[in-house]
């Protein structure tokens, strides 16, 4: 599909150099990889031509699929290319929480947001690290970028009430939080194309339709009313869209669908199958992509620019091992397995400025067989703790998931930790699919992720931490539980602490005491759903290099550039939220209307 328009690209202008934290390669190697880059971008003008439109998309994830959606909605023409053989990247495989202030979805729910309190309360999450002007822009182009995704797909979305804001004593906090989620999306909407997208993180159990907001009641089911009802209406919900021929979807199924329905409602293309090898230079400014297409290379023209939304780099050993503390891999991360850092080194070989390289959308998880567990509710509910190898609580394991993995680096053996619990925790609680009281996996014991003992000596013994500083932590930890007090780690002090927890538990939700064998430990390593840094954007998700200039005709939202949020985590959703409102001003400043 080729296309009609031959506008200029529009003209960018120097911003001022930024001042935060690099993290960037050694002077000499950034010489040699943007001499090799001007170099085969050079020859990549003699390279079979596959077409020419106005914008080029890399990466069909939220931030990608926002970008185009809203240039084909500015009239630009435009294809999306997409490395793997699906769509939707990591957005697809998310629970697709959206973390975007004062959005209409929000206030038509009532929720008390305003300018102000928003702006208030970035600043005090992000600090610092990310230059306001940027948060300017996140907060003020948020609001629009949903109304425009939903008056240009079918997509409809639902305030996720209760689902506190990260931090929501600091000004501005809500604790009854922000985050909106998609609704749910009849997928024969995309017809023979819904067999294309990528598969989610975890299914839900058949026949239920689960959305991210129920997760918390879902695995109360076994001892609370209310869980047992939210149970009731999710299989309530899959019987009736059974009963009416839908194949409902959910959470980052509903969303990566649903922007892909609205790609194909405005003729826009993506091609999967489709990895960029390089982005194509012609007098200074960046006019396409290089690409592997059919097996072999090709080079697709951009008249007005590039959008680079490729997702992180968290598949990248080399990179994780350049940018990133130790120890750390590539088997411990979530994110989408062909998100390898192409378009950030792509970047990079130009000149581009990197940022918050050494971070990541962190969590604890559980090395199970198969693919690593993103431990949520689990380290939260009440009758566990974590430790570190000196057998001694080091965190306050209701705490965002971001900071939990921070402070196990910060620590000094904390890498890995055990949640420890016992059976009455087993008994009581859905621990990731596994019904409560349910014996776990024979596989997970046998690769050393879950181990089992009647005692917290022979327990301490299987995991190789000191018995009696074990037994210490237990018990000290049960005399404040009982009380519903932590003054070591002051679990319980935040709303948010409260979201995943048991509120039949009381006084604190947070907090029961360990006493019916068998105990249970389980392996915590520092996981993530992604990597947060890349190329350095400025407000108008124009990428810059490191003297604070403008790399003409390159922009990047999502993931494969440095995250608003910078080494924070401001609610649910705050990484989709961004990505998908990068994406749409990267579209909009292309195409001359921001």
């Amino acid at each position: 599909m080729t296309t009609d328009t031959n506008s200029a690209p529009p003209a960018g202008s120097p911003s001022r150099p930024p001042s935060r934290r690099r993290v960037l390669a050694g002077a000499a190697g950034a010489g040699l990889a943007v001499a090799a880059g001007v170099q085969q971008g050079a020859q990549a003008a003699d390279l079979p031509p596959l077409g020419t439109y106005d914008v080029v998309v890399i990466g069909s994830g939220a931030a990608g699929m926002t970008a185009a959606l809203t240039a084909a909605g500015q009239g630009l023409s435009c294809v999306v290319l997409e490395k793997a053989p699906t769509f939707g990247g990591s957005a697809a495989r998310s629970g697709a929480g959206i973390w975007i202030p004062n959005n209409p979805v929000l206030l038509a729910a009532g929720v008390p947001d305003t300018p102000a309190k928003a702006a208030a309360y970035l600043a005090a999450v992000v600090g610092p690290d990310v230059p306001a002007d940027r948060q300017r822009a996140f907060l003020a182009h948020g609001p629009a970028t949903i109304s425009y995704v939903m008056a240009h797909s079918p997509l409809r979305f639902r305030w996720m009430e209760g689902y506190s804001d990260y931090y929501p004593e600091l000004p501005g906090g809500l604790p009854n939080g922000r985050s909106i989620e998609p609704d749910q999306l009849d997928g024969r909407i995309l017809g023979p194309e819904l067999a294309r997208l990528n598969p989610p993180y975890m299914g839900v159990p058949a026949g239920m339709v689960v959305f991210s907001a129920d997760y918390k009641w879902v695995t109360l089911a076994a001892v609370n009313a209310k869980g047992a009802a939210v149970a009731a209406q999710c299989l309530a919900r899959g019987t009736a869209a059974a009963l009416r021929g839908e194949k409902p979807l959910t959470m980052g199924q509903s969303l990566a669908a649903g922007l892909r329905a609205g790609l194909r409602s405005a003729g826009v293309p993506v091609w999967l199958d489709t990895p960029l090898t390089d982005l194509y230079v012609e007098g200074g400014t960046v006019r396409g992509a290089v690409v592997t297409r059919n097996g072999g290379p090709g080079l697709v023209r951009a008249r007005r620019g590039v959008i680079v939304g490729s997702g992180g780099f968290e598949h990248n050993a080399a990179m994780r091992a350049r940018f990133q503390r130790q120890p750390i891999g590539t088997d411990w991360t979530v994110g989408a397995k062909e998100n390898t850092g192409d378009g950030i080194l792509a970047g990079e070989r130009l000149g581009a400025a990197l940022d918050l390289m050494d971070d990541a959308w962190w969590g604890p998880a559980i090395p199970v067989p198969g693919q690593p567990y993103f431990c949520l509710a689990e380290r939260t509910l009440p009758g566990g703790l974590l430790v570190d190898g000196s057998g001694r609580r080091f965190v306050n394991e209701a705490a965002p998931y971001s900071d939990v993995v921070h402070t196990m680096y910060d620590a000094r053996e904390a890498i890995p930790a055990w949640l420890i619990t016992d059976q009455n925790y087993r008994n009581r609680y859905l621990f990731k699919d596994v019904l409560p009281a349910l014996p776990l996996p024979d596989a997970w014991y046998d690769s050393g992720a879950a181990h089992k003992a009647w005692s917290l000596d022979a327990l301490a013994a299987s995991i190789g931490v000191p018995a009696a500083a074990l037994r210490t932590t237990v018990d000290r930890f049960n005399s404040q539980a009982r009380r519903g007090e932590d003054p070591d780690f002051h679990r319980g002090d935040s709303a948010y602490d409260h979201y995943y927890t048991d509120p039949s538990v009381l006084p604190n939700s947070c907090l029961a005491p360990l006493w019916l064998p068998p105990y249970h430990a389980f392996r915590i390593v520092p996981g993530d759903l992604g990597t947060k840094g890349g190329l350095l954007t400025d407000a108008r998700a124009r990428v810059l290099r490191e003297d604070g200039s403008v790399i003409p005709g390159l922009y990047a939202a999502g993931n494969a550039s440095a995250a608003v949020m910078g080494h924070s985590y401001a609610g649910a959703g705050s990484t989709i939220g961004p990505a998908m409102t990068f994406g749409y001003i990267a579209a909009r400043e292309v195409a001359g209307v921001l």
